[in-house]
Order: structure tokens, then C-alpha cells, then sequence
């Protein structure tokens, strides 16, 4: 089994977690992306004849996926899960709000749990879920195949993984017109979906189902990009970055080179969002060759 790593990709977990536990208060107003994805990912369980009893929504954030997932199955187990102790707290509040000032919702918070815990490594037991939730948080991950092990590991039998992921043209812009400056690491490396792919067949996942998705984020000039990205905790987090600050001049060096990108009047930042889905197989479906299917 080849493992998917690359020192591009090489995550800094605790710089993970610090990130988003300082765009707690922020990240709601800037996560336009995220809340867009997540209404497109829940859409889909419109197609899926599924009921589950528990689910885990992996990096639940500030839980607009759990409230999603909550008004669609109300009598599921939900669990939200996260990184960041932070997040849990702000979306055990916001749940609690929504349950209690309006109860047509369907939103029942004494069936919703919050977990405090990394997506590689889930401290549940085997078989223990029916689908597994997760929006745009597997680029945080380090290693997709043994992540992929995980969820397979405490998916019930023909239970579901569902999730989208960044792909590799995430924030294109931005990474070219730092390349252009030094030799650091300023963006994550984003895994294609072919790879991804086969991460979910190398765990064991069946009738693995591929997508992308690519979005156009607008901006007049790069640092409102660069305040949104902090907004939403996503900073910097790979090993391979600048661990001294920035200095004026590469700074002013890179917005020049961006500039390259305006196209009337604004600036690009481009999101390649993968969307995907895989089961977990029945004991009778053991041992069937599957391939996987890309929709592009």
C-alpha cells in the first residue's frame, strides 16, 4: 500500500489547532465558501437512501453541518467532532440557541455530542456509525489512507463516508505569486482526486464515487483574501513555512505578482472543491473488485 505523503503536504497539528481556535469568534461571518459546500454536501443525502442511527460530523467547525444533518435526521445520534476545543464550544452554543428558541427546527441538542479529537486517530469504537459527515477538512489531515482506515474502521457495515476535500488548484493564484518570491511554503498542497480515490480503495471502501467543483472567490486586492483566510483558521500550518515574519518587501514582491491576476477591476482566488462518497461493505460484498468512478 503506497502511503500519500509528500513534505508539502506535512501538516503542524498544534499550529492547526491554534489557528482555529483564534478564528472562533471570526469564522462564521467569513466562511461563505464552507457554509455554500456544506448546503451542496447535504443536498446530496437527498439522493441517498440512507437512516442513519449515528453520525459523525468530522470537523464540525462552528456546527452548521451538525444543525444540516440534525433537521434531516432527528432521531440520529450526532456527534461533532474537532480539532479545536474552541469551535466545539461556540457550535454546542449555537446548537443550544437554535434548539431552544425555535423547536419546529428539529434540531434536538440533547442528541448531539461534541468530540474534541484528530480525524487520523478517532477515539470511538469499531462499527460504532452509519455515516460518517465531513466537510473540507481532510486537507488538515496528514496521511488520507491510514484516515481512511479509520473511518472505515468505525463504520458499520454498509454504512457511508461522505465528504468534499480541496484539490490541488485550491488558492492557484496564491501559490504561483509566492513561488515567484522565495523557496517557502506559504499555501498547503492540496491531493488530486484520482488519489483520493484510491486512498478509499486501498482502506477497504467500496463503489468509491469521485467529483470537483471549482469556485471563484472575489477580492479588490490580495490582503482582504489574506484576512479571510485567517478569519476561518486557515493559516499557514505546513512545516515547510516561514517560521520568522514576513518581511515589507517580499510581502510587497508577492501582491505585485498577484496583480497579474486582475480581470475587471478584482482578484481571483480559485477553490477546487472535491466532492466524494464511498461504503463501507456488507460481510457478503468481502473481496469484490470495485473501480472507482470519477465525474469531471
Amino acid at each position: 500500500m503506497n502511503e500519500i505523503k509528500h513534505p508539502v503536504y506535512e501538516i503542524d497539528k498544534q499550529q492547526v489547532r491554534r489557528s482555529f481556535e483564534l478564528a472562533v469568534e471570526s469564522y462564521d461571518k467569513a466562511a461563505v465558501l464552507q457554509k455554500e459546500v456544506n448546503d451542496r454536501l447535504i443536498e446530496r443525502l437527498d439522493y441517498i437512501r440512507i437512516q442513519p442511527e449515528v453520525i459523525i460530523d468530522i470537523g464540525t467547525g462552528t456546527g452548521f453541518g451538525l444543525s444540516a444533518l440534525a433537521g434531516k435526521y432527528p432521531e440520529s445520534e450526532i456527534i461533532g467532532l474537532d480539532l479545536s476545543e474552541g469551535m466545539l464550544k461556540k457550535a454546542r452554543a449555537i446548537i443550544s440557541d437554535k434548539s431552544t428558541s425555535d423547536s419546529s427546527n428539529g434540531v434536538n441538542a440533547s442528541k448531539i455530542k461534541m468530540l474534541c479529537a484528530d480525524a487520523e486517530v478517532l477515539p470511538l469504537k469499531e462499527n460504532s456509525c452509519d455515516l460518517i459527515f465531513s466537510n473540507l477538512a481532510l486537507q488538515w489531515c496528514n496521511d488520507l489512507n491510514s484516515t481512511f482506515q479509520e473511518f472505515f474502521r468505525v463504520l458499520r457495515p454498509g454504512g457511508l463516508l461522505l465528504f468534499t476535500s480541496f484539490g490541488p488548484d485550491t488558492l492557484i493564484e496564491l501559490r504561483s505569486s509566492w513561488a515567484a518570491v522565495d523557496d517557502f511554503q506559504h499555501v498547503s498542497g492540496f491531493i488530486d482526486m484520482h488519489h483520493v480515490g484510491d486512498a478509499l480503495l486501498n482502506a477497504g471502501l467500496l463503489d468509491p464515487v469521485m467529483d470537483t467543483e471549482n469556485f471563484t472567490l472575489t477580492y479588490s486586492d490580495v490582503y482582504k483574501l489574506m484576512r479571510d483566510l485567517k478569519a476561518v483558521g486557515a493559516r499557514n500550518a505546513v512545516y515547510g513555512r516561514n517560521h520568522s515574519l514576513t518581511g515589507k518587501q517580499h510581502l510587497k514582491a508577492m501582491t505585485e505578482e498577484y496583480e497579474k491576476y486582475r480581470t475587471d477591476g478584482v482578484l481571483p482566488a480559485t477553490y477546487e472543491v472535491v466532492y466524494g462518497h464511498a461504503w463501507a461493505p456488507d460481510p457478503e460484498s468481502q473481496g469484490e473488485s470495485v473501480d472507482v468512478s470519477f465525474n469531471i
